[in-house]
């Protein structure tokens, strides 16, 4: 890797950004159907009807604390995650290169006072979980305002105490008297992305590492058969193969992996959405004492006990409700995540690599 830092944040910053705007419509549905009020709120009650004009009203509430949020978290998430994977892989016993410091790249300095013979799959779940928790730190009061606006009927709400206020500035106004709450979800967000990033990382990597050892079997394969050709060509074609396989085969892995991690850890993400829920009293307009109730139970209770009362209450179907559309929107929005991370980071690294007078051979290496 010839990336700095500041490549590296750059590169996830854009990434989060393009995808937030695309799949926030998804989280805004997933959120609502996962709310403790789905029934009461988005459904008739004579008639058991979804009322798709509430229900699919104001899907971009909230947006904004996403994206002011995202900026900082993801790059921070990213540049830990490469920075500790790098330490880890320098520092391995199986890493034959590990006394040449720095010599192809800016991050391949850096190594433990120690060796491991940590496996790989363990490396990268390491790395991906540190990241994830310097990550919601700071995401924590940006989806805490997101999913309480996102639940907002704007319909309902214009009343004499809100007037005319947009969803967040009212959830803002909620927050005012007791802004610690923004990070009352931190446990419980945490608690779904470390289980989730731990799950999905290992296996994007060694999904995207066969890809692409599948493609250079398949190419090398194909070049013997009908005979190689080099020419004045042979670097743009190297790169556009590098482009390739780190940002569409990633996209493809990342879409994998994130289908199989974000399945296996819905209940968690149940629990998490109640708790954020419960972090404003009455987070709808127009809430009655019950509801008022409800959060402050919620608010007085762990994540552990949050996930009980919903198995007693709504048994093994409630732990997986909003399910389907978060593996959807998962598979969607980590594929396309990945695959613009890796396209920036690749386009930085090889402005950074002409800039410094260095090339790659033919298998990529640095040169």
């Amino acid at each position: 890797m010839y990336n700095s830092h500041t490549d590296i944040w750059v590169a996830g910053a854009f990434a989060a950004v393009v995808v937030d705007f695309i799949v926030y419509p998804f989280d805004t549905l997933k959120t609502r159907i996962q709310s403790p009020n789905y029934e009461k709120v988005f459904k008739d009650a004579r008639t058991g009807a979804i009322k798709r004009q509430i229900l699919f009203k104001g899907l971009y509430q909230g947006v904004w604390s996403v994206v002011f949020s995202t900026i900082p978290a993801s790059g921070a998430f990213f540049t830990t995650y490469e920075t500790v994977k790098s330490i880890l892989h320098n520092s391995s016993k199986s890493n034959q290169n590990r006394n040449l410091s720095g010599a192809d790249g800016t991050l391949n300095k850096f190594h433990l006072p120690f060796t491991h013979s940590l496996p790989t799959p363990i490396m990268h779940g390491i790395a991906s979980s540190t990241g994830e928790m310097v990550s919601c730190l700071m995401l924590t009061p940006a989806e805490v305002l997101k999913q309480n606006a996102q639940m907002i009927n704007q319909s309902q709400s214009h009343n004499k105490n809100t007037g005319d206020k947009s969803a967040m500035r009212q959830v803002l106004s909620k927050f005012r008297h007791h802004p610690w709450r923004l990070w009352s979800g931190y446990t419980a967000l945490v608690s779904r992305n470390l289980p989730t990033t731990a799950i999905q990382f290992p296996i994007f990597e060694f999904v995207r590492s066969r890809l692409i050892d599948r493609r250079r079997r398949r190419k090398a394969e194909s070049a013997r058969r009908t005979g190689s050709r080099r020419g004045n060509d042979t670097i743009e074609a190297g790169q556009s193969d590098q482009l390739i396989e780190r940002a569409g085969l990633t996209g493809l892995a990342a879409a994998i992996s994130g289908t199989i991690a974000s399945t296996v850890t819905t209940p968690i993400d149940v629990v998490k959405t109640r708790v954020m829920l419960s972090a404003s009293e009455g987070h709808l307009s127009g809430s009655q004492n019950e509801t008022r109730e409800k959060n402050k139970a919620a608010r007085d209770k762990g994540p552990f006990a949050v996930g009980r009362d919903i198995l007693r209450n709504e048994g093994a179907r409630g732990l997986f409700k909003g399910g389907l559309i978060r593996a959807g929107w998962t598979a969607i929005a980590l594929g396309l995540y990945l695959s613009l991370y890796e396209g920036g980071r690749f386009w930085l690294e090889k402005r950074r690599m002409e800039r410094d007078g260095i090339g790659r051979d033919e298998g990529g290496q640095v040169v």
